[in-house]
């Protein structure tokens, strides 16, 4: 898979990851969000990928020149009350190496993903995160159409909070506070 503002020279691979590349996507973390934040992602990857109530869950890298140069994680998540046949996953989280951003491996990494659980049967789609990033690839704010976060969000970020729908009407009269898998479920996961 190309990825436009990559170099005609360079190509992309976007695959799930493996057992052997915890190492290098541990790397990835570090790299993009420094310390202490990039060791706190760090120990929520590994913890989300040994956690049974995240699953099943997607796990996507981005090689590029035969390097792991980005990496993407969703996990499953349910409505309450809802629809216990809505199938729901939450983007988290997501990361390039910084001598790598720009290039927008993330947004191939958001695209692959989204394909791929759509193809798998989900119906939505959450993230909290960069309110100007994140729209460009379909999200919108969730609080508007009525999704609540596991944890409270402060009103400034509250646009942070978004969900895409990945089936035609998959908006429609669904409402209610996400439930997310335990390790996810903790307050300092849910600050923007």
């Amino acid at each position: 898979m190309g990825v436009s503002g990559l170099d005609e020279n360079s190509k992309l691979k976007i695959r799930e990851s493996t057992e052997s590349d915890r190492s290098a996507i541990d790397a990835i973390h570090m790299n993009a969000f420094g310390q202490p934040e990039g060791q706190e992602i760090v120990d929520l990857v590994n913890d989300l990928l040994k956690d049974e109530t995240a699953k099943p869950l997607l796990s996507l890298v981005a090689e590029k020149d035969g390097k792991l140069v980005g990496h993407i994680l969703f996990t499953t998540a349910r409505l309450q009350p809802g629809n216990e046949e809505t199938i729901i996953r939450i983007l988290a989280p997501l990361a390039v190496s910084s001598e790598n951003q720009g290039e927008g491996i993330g947004g191939g990494l958001i695209k692959e993903g989204l394909k791929q659980l759509a193809e798998s049967g989900v119906d939505l789609v959450f993230v909290l995160g960069h309110p100007h990033y994140y729209p460009r690839f379909g999200f919108q704010t969730a609080g508007l159409l009525g999704f609540e976060a596991p944890h409270t969000i402060p009103s400034e970020h509250a646009d942070a909070w978004m969900v895409q729908a990945l089936k035609t009407g998959g908006l429609a009269g669904e409402k209610g506070r996400i439930q997310c898998s335990k390790i996810l479920d903790q307050p300092q996961h849910w600050r923007e």
